[in-house]
């Protein structure tokens, strides 16, 4: 494993953000992508993608966009992908052994949704007005983190939804507590949660505190909008129109959503997110 270091592949793990120096480029073999507007052609799971290159780098990875490859701008595996590489296979190279490959790409997909589920609990620990449900939030995040810590055998086997389902509770419950300390933002119009809203026209609308759970907000036009403390978890926000948002306090809201949206230098972010390179200086 030349390049990679014990120290470096401890420390990546330990993140919530992909370490690419340390996964042995999980993402680009052990999922699937089909040719569309987000990737230039078919891949099916388990074959490597021929931009990969030996040392497991992206071979375009400056030119993605331009190429076609616009779903890999946006993806984050959470760190599942150093997790995965140098935990769960203690730095066992998938290209050793076929049934090495095999369980590697077999539990990859799950510790990413698991570490995905870390993320939200990490920042729900970070909520003022959840307090009183801080230490069943950091029970739930240590059974979490010891599943990730699970055989590639036993993560395969995991019930996935049932845990899925026992934090989207917990999760759903701190929203609940944010939007209470907004004013109006238990109202009616504020609940869209799973609403369809994709290509919807709402510039500058006052969305402070709306539960937009799972909402389908693609290609909205969310410009100047306020999302101050608006719940974001799963909303799909790809090509979505962020120009001057305001975003300050919104819930779940991850990287790859934002990633996927098209903001500018006036979309107010949340200081634990970055504002992603391709986003317009000025809209």
């Amino acid at each position: 494993m030349s390049g990679r270091s014990d120290t470096r592949a401890d420390a990546g793990a330990d993140t919530l953000r992909g370490d690419c120096a340390n996964c042995f480029g999980l993402c680009c073999v052990a999922l699937p992508f089909a040719a569309s507007a987000d990737f230039a052609v078919d891949k099916p799971a388990g074959t490597p993608c021929a931009n990969l290159a030996a040392d497991f780098r992206c071979g375009i990875h400056e030119r993605l966009r331009d190429r076609g490859f616009t779903g890999c701008t946006v993806y984050d595996c959470f760190g599942a992908g150093q997790k995965v590489s140098m935990i769960t296979f203690g730095g066992r190279d998938w290209r050793q052994d076929p049934d090495t490959a095999r369980r590697m790409f077999a539990a990859f997909p799950v510790v990413r949704h698991l570490h995905e589920l870390l993320t939200y609990l990490t920042e729900a620990l970070t909520v003022e007005p959840a307090r009183s449900l801080h230490g069943e939030l950091r029970r739930v995040l240590e059974e979490t983190e010891r599943l990730t810590l699970l055989t590639p055998e036993e993560l395969t086997a995991l019930d996935l939804d049932a845990h899925r389902r026992i934090v989207g509770d917990l999760l759903l419950r701190v929203g609940e507590l944010v939007r209470a300390g907004v004013p109006g933002a238990k109202g009616r119009k504020k609940n869209r949660r799973g609403a369809d809203l994709m290509g919807a026209r709402l510039t500058g609308t006052d969305l402070r505190g709306a539960s937009l759970r799972g909402a389908y907000l693609i290609g909205a036009d969310l410009s100047g909008a306020d999302l101050r403390q608006a719940d974001l978890l799963g909303a799909d926000l790809r090509d979505a129109k962020l120009a001057g948002a305001d975003l300050t306090g919104a819930l779940f809201l991850t990287q790859p959503q934002l990633n996927a949206a098209r903001g500018d230098a006036r979309t107010v972010l949340p200081a634990r997110l970055t504002r992603p390179s391709h986003w317009t200086p000025e809209s």
